[in-house]
């Protein structure tokens, strides 16, 4: 097994520290070329370290992008699932929603690495991977036995993915009032 192939708990402070540089300088360079004008040249750069020494890390621009996704989507899994705890379950549906949108607002190279590997196929996701634990929030929340948790996840998902694109592709766009505007109307679903 190579160095890079090790778990992270194998690999020496010093490796775990240039691996987190490298994902953090993926991140930044995805978030400003995209997927196809990022490269191991431009992220050594950005590093401050050769290509080679980004290969002793990663055997490939895949992986390392890879890791740079899993890095972002693990901070977001985190700071919604935090927010979602907090709240009653009345209300989870209410903090993943503001949450959500609230940490690609604050992230928005975190949003971009999140597009990009999606649409490059660099991350493998099924799309219950997303709908399902929403879901269940909306399960524990009550709605009307009618509602289709599935469709409703889904068309939540839509509506914050729109409103996240309209806040890139506009900066000044007020994603809070999008996101109590989007909440608004989930609620008409569920019980007061």
């Amino acid at each position: 097994m190579s160095r890079r192939e090790r778990a992270e708990s194998e690999l020496t402070l010093t490796e775990r520290a240039r691996r987190r540089q490298l994902i953090e300088a993926t991140v930044e360079q995805v978030a400003e070329h995209g997927y196809a004008g990022t490269s191991l040249a431009r992220i050594a750069e950005r590093a401050g370290i050769t290509k080679a020494a980004v290969l002793y890390h990663f055997p490939s621009k895949d992986a390392v992008v890879r890791a740079a996704y899993e890095h972002v989507l693990t901070a977001l899994v985190a700071e919604v699932a935090a927010a979602v705890e907090a709240a009653e379950p009345a209300r989870g549906p209410a903090a993943y929603i503001r949450s959500m949108i609230g940490h690609l607002r604050e992230h928005p190279r975190h949003t971009r690495m999140i597009t990009e590997a999606m649409t490059n196929d660099t991350a493998k996701h099924e799309s219950a991977e997303r709908w399902r634990p929403l879901a269940q929030i909306l399960e524990a929340a009550g709605p009307d036995p009618r509602t289709d948790l599935r469709t409703l996840a889904i068309i939540i998902s839509g509506g914050i993915d729109a409103i996240v694109a309209e806040q890139l592709g506009d900066p000044a766009y007020d994603t809070a009032a999008a996101a109590d505007q989007l909440v608004a109307l989930v609620e008409t679903e569920l019980p007061s």
